[in-house]
């Protein structure tokens, strides 16, 4: 105890910093959104493939689900250029000057992606914008696969931001039609799915993607 009967204040504390997730429910309208749900169902066979962890490596302690990285989505591209602008208001970023990378994900029974950030590997550094469409059949046929964003944990008196696991979080709802835009810096993961009868067409469906800064010139114009 201190003078006066106070408590000194503990080096161990930590600040809960909620991480700024934009959200945008009805995204690209009724008509537009389910025959966008539909092309993606229709991405089956060899177009689907293991996802990737680094885009390299398999790793299916952290990360369990399939993906197409050359499905094609124009319409979404032009509806995240219309409220681009609002986006980098609400997050502080500017996102003029780059280019989408982004690809098809199809999560079923037992699918998930552990806690990770979407700068991990040398190349990822150019993302300056992560954004998660996201695409189901109505009523929703899966339990899970919200989007858990870590709060950004500060200990007093340190100069590091702290471990995930000491984190709280927030989860957000994978709901049809809806879009999440959060800085790539971000802890997420996605929560494991419960698709009970583990069909295609009833999973979670999600086009996920970064707007990425150009390339450095000693780069040859390069990248991912």
């Amino acid at each position: 105890m201190t003078a006066g009967g106070l408590s000194p204040v503990s080096t161990d504390a930590i600040w809960r910093l909620p991480v700024t997730v934009c959200r945008i429910t009805g995204f690209l309208g009724e008509r537009t959104a389910d025959a966008f749900l539909e092309r993606a169902v229709a991405a089956t066979g060899d177009r689907l493939k293991p996802s990737m962890v680094r885009d390299q490596e398999l790793a299916p302690d952290l990360r369990r689900s399939r993906s197409c990285p050359d499905f094609d989505a124009p319409e979404l591209l032009a509806a995240i250029e219309d409220v681009r602008d609002a986006v980098e208001h609400t997050l502080g970023v500017d996102c003029r000057y780059t280019e989408p990378r982004y690809g098809l994900n199809v999560h079923n029974d037992g699918d998930f992606y552990g806690p990770h950030q979407d700068t991990s590997v040398e190349y990822a550094r150019r993302r300056l914008l992560t954004f998660v469409y996201y695409l189901h059949r109505t009523p929703r046929p899966f339990r899970g696969g919200e989007l858990r964003v870590f709060d950004a944990a500060l200990p007093l008196h340190t100069g590091t931001t702290g471990e995930w696991r000491e984190r709280t979080w927030r989860d957000w709802e994978p709901e049809h039609d809806s879009i999440v835009f959060f800085l790539p810096t971000a802890w997420h993961e996605v929560r494991p799915v419960v698709c009970p009868g583990k069909r295609h067409e009833d999973s979670r469906f999600a086009v996920n993607g970064w707007l990425c800064g150009p390339a450095p010139a000693d780069r040859g114009g390069g990248g991912r």
